[in-house]
């Protein structure tokens, strides 16, 4: 049987732990016990780790072989913000099909009303990806920056560099993944409902990002990333 993985909260020598709320749902939800053994990513490995003691919120775990682990894909999404119960869901498959980082970006089609209270979204956030990462059996959660503005979010990407576009006629997302040489870290942009601005698109052209489709078909913002980062992730496997 296939051991549960958890990433550690804290890690000090050959002791690792789980606190608070993370720690609560392993021994109130799952009814851990002293001696069972899961798999513990410890940020830089994964290893067995055995339950030495339960208490208190805290869940101590004792370290034993190191085991293997997938190499991460390195793959950043720029998601504009959008309706939060589907961006959560969006964030949530992205994190399983294994991005490496998400950074949330105030888009001028995204509700005033959300980006305002987008701020105080962004520590939920890393919970779900918590979460994800722990359920699919990954090292290290995505990282979850704090939402940005449209030109500061194009400032951090580095790498290849994707915008998905509803208006882009010729270049298929899969197509301009094949056509390069080799693969690199990926950044991939993909708009709020209502999708990007004429301005917006403007604005990644002069920083010369790819344009990109996924087709005919009009998709949903979260089918969008959802499908977007699989194609990628297909391609880094």
């Amino acid at each position: 049987m296939t051991r549960r993985r958890w990433i550690a909260d804290e890690v000090s020598g050959d002791r690792a732990s789980l606190t608070g709320a993370h720690a609560d749902h392993l021994a109130r939800v799952l009814r851990v016990r002293v001696g069972q053994e899961f798999d513990i990513a410890t940020g830089n490995a994964v290893r067995r780790g055995r339950v030495a003691s339960i208490a208190g919120g805290r869940i101590e775990f004792d370290l034993g072989d190191e085991l293997p682990a997938r190499t991460a894909s390195q793959i950043t999404l720029l998601l504009a913000v959008f309706k939060f119960d589907r961006m959560e869901w969006a964030i949530e498959k992205c994190t399983e099909l294994g991005v490496s980082r998400i950074v949330p970006v105030i888009a001028r089609r995204t509700d005033v009303h959300l980006a305002a209270a987008s701020a105080k979204r962004a520590e939920r956030w890393r919970r779900i990806v918590l979460q994800a990462a722990e359920q699919s059996r990954q090292a290290t959660p995505p990282a979850v920056t704090a939402p940005v503005k449209l030109a500061e979010a194009m400032d951090l990407a580095t790498g290849l560099r994707i915008v998905l576009a509803e208006s882009e006629q010729q270049n298929l997302l899969r197509d301009v993944l094949e056509s390069q040489p080799a693969m690199q870290e990926t950044v991939l942009a993909v708009g709020p409902e209502g999708g990007w601005t004429e301005d917006e698109l403007q604005q990644f052209h002069k920083a010369e990002w790819i344009s990109a489709s996924l087709g005919s078909t009009i998709l949903r913002a979260e089918t969008a990333a959802v499908a977007a980062t699989a194609i990628v992730a297909s391609q880094l496997i």
